[in-house]
């Protein structure tokens, strides 16, 4: 009954901008929009829908309540990462290593938190 994500939900004061943005530095494309809201659709066919939002934005940490980041998975780590770097991307932290898996976190066009992944082995 239950098959798993549809679409994440990003609200951004300026929506055609973000997704954009995910166009530009990520490899998505622009799917769907409608009413000033656009479906991104990744390389590997998960969808991002970035809607309109409104009022101010909150501060936000790492470790706040609620949806944190989201993980881009990647099969060249250092080639994803040196593209982001050429495109200006504004990293949080250096890229590290935990558990044989690469990452490294970002902030994406309105300054959510994103990173790569790049995983030694799959999860089970």
């Amino acid at each position: 009954m239950f098959q798993g994500l549809e679409h994440t939900a990003i609200a951004s004061p300026h929506p055609a901008q973000l997704a954009q943005w995910y166009v530009d530095h990520l490899g998505f494309r622009i799917n769907f929009e409608y009413a000033g809201n656009y479906f991104v659709k990744a390389p590997n066919g998960s969808l991002l829908e970035i809607i309109p939002s409104e009022g101010e934005r909150a501060p936000q940490g790492m470790k706040d309540p609620g949806i944190r980041h989201l993980a881009i998975a990647v099969d060249h780590f250092d080639m994803a990462y040196q593209q982001l770097k050429s495109k200006g991307v504004t990293f949080l932290a250096e890229p590290y290593e935990t558990q044989g898996n690469r990452l490294v976190f970002f902030a994406d066009g309105d300054g959510n938190f994103v990173h790569l992944i790049q995983r030694a082995r799959p999860l089970p």
